[in-house]
C-alpha cells in the first residue's frame, strides 16, 4: 500500500511539473514557447516566397500576417517591434 501511495504521489508531482507552460521572454516581454515557433514558421515561410526572391529582412512584417498570434498583438504596436521580432525568430 504504502508502495503504491508513494508512486501515486511522485506521478502526480511528475505531471504536474511537466504541464508547467514555457515562455521565451525579450525584455519585459514574454511569450509562449508555441506561439514564438508560430512566429518563426510565419516568418520563415514569407522570407522564402520563390527560389529567386528572397523577401528582405527590413521590409517583412508579420504583423500583416492573419495567421499571427494574438500574444504579439502589442509588439505591433511598437516602434521596435521589428528588432523583437527578429530576435524572437532565431
Amino acid at each position: 500500500m504504502k508502495g503504491f501511495l508513494s508512486f501515486t504521489v511522485l506521478a502526480v508531482i511528475l505531471l504536474v511539473h511537466s504541464s508547467q507552460a514555457v515562455y521565451v521572454q525579450d525584455g519585459d516581454l514574454k511569450f509562449p514557447l508555441e506561439s514564438v515557433k508560430k512566429l518563426k514558421e510565419l516568418m520563415d515561410e514569407n522570407r522564402h516566397i520563390s527560389p529567386r526572391f528572397v523577401v528582405s529582412k527590413a521590409s517583412y512584417s508579420p504583423c500583416d500576417e492573419k495567421d499571427l498570434p494574438e500574444e504579439f498583438q502589442s509588439v505591433c504596436k511598437r516602434e521596435d517591434a521589428s528588432m523583437i521580432f527578429e530576435r524572437l525568430s532565431m
